[in-house]
Parts: structure tokens; C-alpha cells; sequence
């Protein structure tokens, strides 16, 4: 290995490095080329020449600027056949011009003017000029991702609400406040009553229907003894588990609240 220093290579070839340029590096002729002037097309190159020599686009002198448009063809029809295929047409539009004004002008109607035969070119050059122009005027603009940034705001929460979750610590003590009402309440009838857990939880979604929020100990009635309070209870614990319902709290310690659970459109 050749001493570098740092170890540090010239170059990468394919992945590997190069500490050393190579002895018999090739490098094509056409590899490498130097535009001075780029030109978007023969209009392009046609009203550079003129411009550049301060020629009037309405009288152009067609000897001279045919012969410079000629030497520039001759110089990219050696490079690039192909791009030299579109400038080769308007070199033989020029030809034409050229000749049709050697030749005697034809006798106009009396009152009209003899036809140029420049004024389709310069009809040309007119419309390219004003479209190049305009285009220019177009990048001048501020664009977006160019010159300025569009400005990003970020919202980390949406305006829906979010309140705090209820732990299983709040749903005992307030357990435990509604089994202490229910014993205030004693029952001496003795009666037999099936108990369906589907049956409350459709009658604790009946309740939350059509209101914001409910406060916990509403959804139990207290009167109806404790098996029915243990059934509802069972009921609103099967709702939270199929997400059917939200128990919230507006804070720590604060009363528990029941409402259905938000569905978005």
C-alpha cells in the first residue's frame, strides 16, 4: 500500500479504495465538454447572433447572420448528429430566405406592399423573444422550495379533550360507596329474579344515551338490592372491556364519570 497520509484515499472504485492514480487511465475524447453559450433551440441561436451584433430584428442583414449560424452548425453537427438535425433545418430556412431576397421581388396589387420574405422569421423571433421573456419574468418569482420555505406547524394534541384514566384503585372506592348506600337499604321480601348481564349493559348504554357525561353512582339504583347492583356493575365492566364506554375523571380524586365512548365519522 502506497504511504498516504491518514490512510486516506483518493478515490473509490467500485467500493474499493484508490490510493494511487492509475498509470494507463483512459478518458474518451467526448467525455469531457465545455459550453460557452447553451442555446435552447435554433430561435434561440438565430436571436442570440442577432442581439449580440445589435442587428434590427425587423431588417436582418441574412448574408451575415446566415454564415455564423452555419459555422455553429458546422461546429455541433461533428459532436452531435442528432442535435444538430433540428438546426440544420432552420440553416435551410435561412438558405431560402437568403436566396428569395436575391431575387427579383415580385410586382405587388397597387397599393400593397411587396412581400419580405423575412417576415415569417421575424414573426417567429418576435413570438420566441416575448415567450423567453415572460419566462424569465416567471423564474424571477419566488418559488416555493427555492427561495422560501413553507412554514410547518406541528399540533401535538387535537382539540378533542383527554382526561385522566380511572386505575382500578378509584373503581373500588367508588365500589365501595355504592355498596355502603345499599346496605342503608334492607329488604325483608324474598323473591327469586334472574339476572342478565346483557340485559344491564343495554340498560346502562339506554342511560348514557344522548348525555355528555354521567356521573358513576347514577347508573346504579341503590333500591333494587345488591344482586342488582353487583349484575350492573359486572355489566358496566363488560361495556369498558368492549370499549363501549369511557370512565373518566377530570383529576386525581375527583368524582368518576361514565359517557360513550367517542367514535369518530
Amino acid at each position: 500500500m502506497p504511504e498516504v497520509v491518514d490512510q486516506v484515499a483518493l478515490a473509490r472504485l467500485y467500493g474499493e479504495p484508490l490510493f494511487a492514480m492509475p498509470t494507463d487511465l483512459y478518458i474518451p475524447p467526448d467525455a469531457l465538454e465545455v459550453f460557452l453559450e447553451a442555446f435552447e433551440g435554433p430561435l434561440d441561436l438565430l436571436l442570440y447572433l442577432i442581439r449580440k451584433q445589435n442587428f434590427n430584428i425587423l431588417d436582418i442583414p441574412m448574408a451575415g447572420v446566415t454564415r455564423q449560424y452555419l459555422v455553429y452548425v458546422d461546429e455541433i453537427r461533428g459532436r452531435n448528429l442528432e442535435l444538430a438535425a433540428e438546426y440544420l433545418l432552420m440553416a435551410a430556412m435561412l438558405i431560402e430566405i437568403k436566396s428569395r431576397m436575391l431575387l427579383p421581388p415580385r410586382k405587388a396589387a397597387p397599393g400593397e406592399e411587396a412581400e419580405d420574405p423575412r417576415a415569417e422569421l421575424v414573426r417567429r423571433l418576435l413570438e420566441y423573444e416575448q415567450m423567453k421573456a415572460a419566462a424569465f419574468r416567471l423564474n424571477e418569482v419566488p418559488q416555493v422550495g427555492r427561495d422560501v420555505l413553507r412554514a410547518q406547524v406541528f399540533i401535538e394534541q387535537s382539540l378533542q379533550p383527554r382526561f385522566p384514566d380511572v386505575n382500578v384503585v378509584d373503581l373500588q372506592e367508588a365500589w365501595r360507596d355504592i355498596v355502603k348506600r345499599a346496605s342503608l337499604v334492607q329488604h325483608h321480601k324474598i323473591t327469586r329474579e334472574e339476572l342478565s348481564v346483557r340485559e344491564h349493559m343495554s340498560i346502562v348504554l339506554r342511560k348514557l344515551q344522548g348525555r355528555k357525561f354521567v356521573e358513576f353512582e347514577q347508573l346504579f339504583d341503590a333500591a333494587r338490592g345488591m344482586q342488582v347492583l353487583i349484575v350492573t356493575f359486572i355489566a358496566m365492566l363488560e361495556l369498558a372491556k368492549e370499549t363501549l364506554i369511557e370512565v373518566t375523571q377530570a383529576e386525581a380524586f375527583a368524582p368518576i364519570y361514565v359517557r360513550l365512548a367517542y367514535s369518530p365519522a
